[in-house]
């Protein structure tokens, strides 16, 4: 599976902040945005992918992360020069999807909650149409809502319906095989001129091949569109962290649980940031790891 990162926009709800840097390149407490959706594609084990936004914000990605190889990852990246809507990313990262099935994560989304990578792995090795994911909210109105049935299967899918039927909001991450690049090029605009991804989620559902992965209890997914939501964010990350003594989306940690890096690569990561707490935090991960290798 090959994954996509969009990172696009202008960001102008967060004005003024914003009109000199990316949305997605602001600090969620101790990191970049950006690392929280790049750890949720490294969980589900995915390590091609293929960075979007816009031409003046791409230089500023690149020289955070790199062509990924740091991370074990391969990064490519690609213009989107004015929004286009969200399944405009599967008309640009086409030749990067090839005969591939492929996860789109939203560059401003933040997932959080036990055993993730689990529940990424199961669900990307089973992609047949799309898996969607759910997560209850008290405002579905101002999202795209997903209806199940009475055993859980996915019935319909609704972009920001003035009476919704669910309280399931479709999160920022999906997963597509590889017709997903076909759907796309053909869609029509909407109105706004925009590709829109509920268009995509209906064509899988009219297919019946559309599934939902409800995200519940325990789960945290956050949203970072606004000053108050971001400054939310970085406080629950903040309280999180400081109350169990791990990093939310650290990713040379991630890097190294997944098998990515090994341990020398990811002390040597943690040691470039010795001046801080995130280095010295990286450090303690890979000694730690090396000492569980020398026992075993």
């Amino acid at each position: 599976m090959k994954g996509i990162i969009l990172a696009g926009g202008s960001g102008t709800r967060l004005h003024p902040i914003t009109l000199g840097v990316s949305k997605q390149l602001l600090p969620v407490y101790d990191k970049p945005m950006i690392y929280y959706p790049l750890s949720v594609l490294m969980l589900a084990n995915i390590r091609d992918i293929l960075l979007i936004s816009t031409p003046a914000d791409l230089p500023q990605f690149r020289r955070l992360l790199g062509d990924g190889s740091r991370l074990g990852l391969r990064i490519d990246y690609a213009e989107q020069d004015q929004p286009r809507g969200l399944a405009d990313a599967f008309r640009i990262g086409a030749e990067h999807i090839g005969d591939d099935s492929v996860a789109l994560v939203l560059g401003d989304n933040i997932f959080h909650g036990p055993a993730f990578s689990e529940v990424l792995l199961r669900a990307a090795a089973s992609v047949d149409g799309c898996v969607l994911f759910g997560y209850p909210v008290q405002d579905p109105e101002r999202y795209g809502v997903a209806e199940v049935d009475a055993r859980g299967r996915l019935v319909s899918v609704e972009e920001k319906p003035l009476l919704p039927r669910s309280n399931r909001a479709i999160t920022g991450l999906y997963f597509y095989d590889n017709d997903v690049v076909s759907i796309a090029r053909d869609l029509r605009p909407s109105p706004r001129g925009e590709l829109e991804i509920t268009d995509v989620n209906r064509a899988y559902l009219d297919r019946g091949k559309a599934a939902l992965v409800d995200l519940g209890r325990g789960f945290a997914w956050l949203d970072t569109g606004t000053h108050d939501s971001l400054m939310e964010a970085g406080k629950y990350v903040e309280i999180l962290q400081n109350r169990q003594g791990v990093r939310i989306a650290c990713v040379e940690e991630v890097a190294l649980r997944m098998g990515f890096i090994d341990v020398d690569a990811c002390h040597a990561l943690g040691a470039e940031l010795a001046g801080t707490g995130y280095g010295q935090y990286v450090m303690g991960v890979a000694n730690l790891a090396r000492s569980l290798e020398a026992v075993g």
